[in-house]
């Protein structure tokens, strides 16, 4: 009896990942239209939907930092035709708040779709060229330098949080509704610096009015090249990457996994979506549903302590 029905549900999920998608797919995006997760799950869909001869349409629902998107997939069946397009505050979520879901047992990673590299951004005016300046000018300055975020608890707040609790120093955090406020506030010298995205900061970068310190990931950003990562400039263990990762419900089964990891696997890793990726400032990654699984966990487990020891409160 208990063969018949491993094998019926064996069956099954084979006949699932043939003929997935026999409807449209729905992938959610947990913030609102035009910002930079909604437009990768854009650029994701569309190339999805043609592959599959069938519409991936995107849902945005906003709110809580992704939570309420998340909680939309967490909570829909694991047939493949709900998804989600996750940012990097999925793994950072659950370390600020209690969630209704468990960001590890209630969703199933089909692979990480790319990475942004963040970049320490500073106003010309701030005497400081370099981030070993920055560092060294807060060490004898405590408090004198702001940092802008788009909001508590939110990647570019955290990322503030972890530089402190690295070098010692002493930075007053000043929250805005979203990076572009916090951009524009570090454009007009109201703040010295904030941690942005390439994209976000490049025509800054390259007309002078924001000078870019360092990259915070593990090689330097080929539309920066002069630019040193943070471990070059002397910050050794200081990366942060903003990242997208497609994800499903809890519980799908492995064929199906399999289907929609090989298929966006094969998409990621096309010269055409590299290329549309690259002009959003994202690195294609595509790699396995495990890397993914490894990467939220390490991440939940790094902003876990950030938050403990920075006793980050979201009000």
């Amino acid at each position: 009896m208990l063969f018949a029905a491993a094998l019926a549900a064996m069956t099954n999920a084979a006949g699932a990942q043939g003929t997935f998608p026999a409807r449209p797919v729905r992938m959610v995006v947990g913030f609102a239209p035009g910002g930079g997760t909604d437009i990768i799950a854009r650029l994701v869909a569309q190339k999805l939907g043609e592959r599959w001869g069938q519409a991936v349409v995107v849902d945005n629902r906003p709110g809580a930092s992704g939570n309420i998107g998340a909680e939309l997939v967490a909570r829909s069946a694991p047939d493949g035709y709900t998804l989600l397009m996750a940012f990097s505050s999925h793994a950072s979520n659950p370390a600020l708040s209690k969630l209704p879901f468990d960001v590890e047992r209630d969703f199933t990673s089909v692979t990480q779709v790319g990475s942004a590299p963040m970049v320490v951004a500073a106003n010309p005016a701030l005497p400081a060229k370099t981030l070993g300046e920055l560092i060294a000018y807060a060490r004898a300055h405590p408090g004198a330098i702001k940092f802008g975020s788009s909001g508590i608890g939110t990647p570019v707040h955290l990322a503030g949080e972890l530089m402190m609790q690295l070098t010692g120093i002493s930075m007053v955090h000043v929250p805005y509704k979203g990076i572009a406020p916090a951009m524009a506030a570090v454009l007009a010298g109201d703040i010295q610096i904030t941690y942005a995205a390439v994209l976000s900061g490049l025509q800054h970068f390259k007309s002078g009015r924001l000078r870019p310190l360092a990259v915070a990931s593990r090689t330097r950003y080929p539309a920066l090249p002069d630019v040193p990562t943070a471990a070059e400039a002397g910050l050794a263990g200081y990366e942060v990457d903003f990242w997208y990762a497609l994800l499903g419900p809890g519980g799908m089964p492995a064929p199906l996994v399999e289907r929609i990891h090989g298929d966006a696997s094969a998409l990621l890793n096309s010269p055409d979506m590299k290329q549309s990726l690259a002009a959003q400032g994202c690195i294609a990654v595509g790699g396995t549903p495990e890397a993914l699984t490894a990467l939220i966990r390490s991440e939940y487990q790094l902003w876990s302590k950030v938050v403990k020891a920075g006793g980050v409160r979201i009000e």
